[in-house]
């Protein structure tokens, strides 16, 4: 048995390759060595160098007319369709078909936000009116003040007694639970005898004393519109009478 033995010069394509480009037999360095496990001593690439140059410059070349990338794309060109095509309806989930089919309908007006009655801001409300005022959780009005030597001072009243103090002018309201006495014993004491002008409401004469038309026993309070100036003899003759009753007593002395 023999074994035949080929020649290199009966294989004329030793040494060279196919181009998978050109189509065209070159020797075997006109082509890229294979990497990996493809490579080996006859693992080349299957494209020349010189058509692999030749691609490389045209698609370096951008060309005429088109757009790196999608979102540059004018919308007009976007909107038609291709040639390809023709009159078939472009899809529903195309971006600018959505945008231009929006375009014709009519847009609903946004709601508008709801209206609420707004808290009475703080300092609005008149000092002076009583019907502003309400009871705290605890069922009384908060009444805060000053002693003579300038000391805060704090109690929790009524509300009609509140009411009171603030219509006759000895207290206004801060806020819907509070009011603020407007006078230490001192001021409240020199504002009556100045506003009377230390003259006695009975009798006319100096008066340094102050008394209550209608007497704290009776249900009167300590307020600007109830106190009167009186001398120290009327205001002890007076006690707990009311003005009228007292002012009779003296016309019968009299008579």
């Amino acid at each position: 048995m023999t074994t035949e033995h080929s020649e290199p010069n009966q294989h004329p394509h030793i040494g060279t390759k196919l181009c998978a480009q050109c189509g065209e037999m070159k020797p075997l360095n006109e082509f890229l060595r294979r990497t990996g496990r493809r490579a080996g001593g006859q693992g080349r690439r299957g494209t020349c160098r010189d058509c692999r140059r030749g691609r490389q410059s045209v698609e370096s070349l951008p060309a005429k007319g088109a757009v790196r990338h999608p979102q540059h794309a004018p919308k007009a060109e976007a909107a038609q369709p291709s040639a390809g095509q023709g009159s078939q309806a472009a899809s529903p989930s195309d971006p600018a078909t959505r945008k231009q089919r929006g375009r014709g309908h009519k847009r609903r007006p946004a709601a508008q936000p709801r209206l609420l009655a707004e808290p009475p801001k703080r300092g609005t409300h008149d000092p002076a009116d009583a019907s502003y005022l309400r009871t705290t959780a605890s069922g009384f009005i908060r009444m805060r003040g000053k002693t003579d030597n300038g000391r805060r001072w704090y109690q929790e009243v009524e509300l009609e007694l509140a009411q009171i103090l603030v219509r006759e002018g000895a207290a206004v309201v801060v806020n819907r639970s509070t009011i603020r006495r407007l006078y230490s014993n001192k001021e409240f004491r020199k504002l009556i005898l100045t506003r009377d002008n230390y003259t006695c409401r009975f009798c006319g004469q100096f008066g340094d004393t102050i008394d209550h038309e209608l007497p704290r026993a009776k249900g009167g309070h300590t307020t600007p519109s109830n106190c009167i100036c009186a001398c120290y003899e009327c205001n002890q003759r007076k006690a707990n009478r009311d003005v009228d009753e007292f002012r009779s007593s003296l016309e019968d002395e009299f008579v």
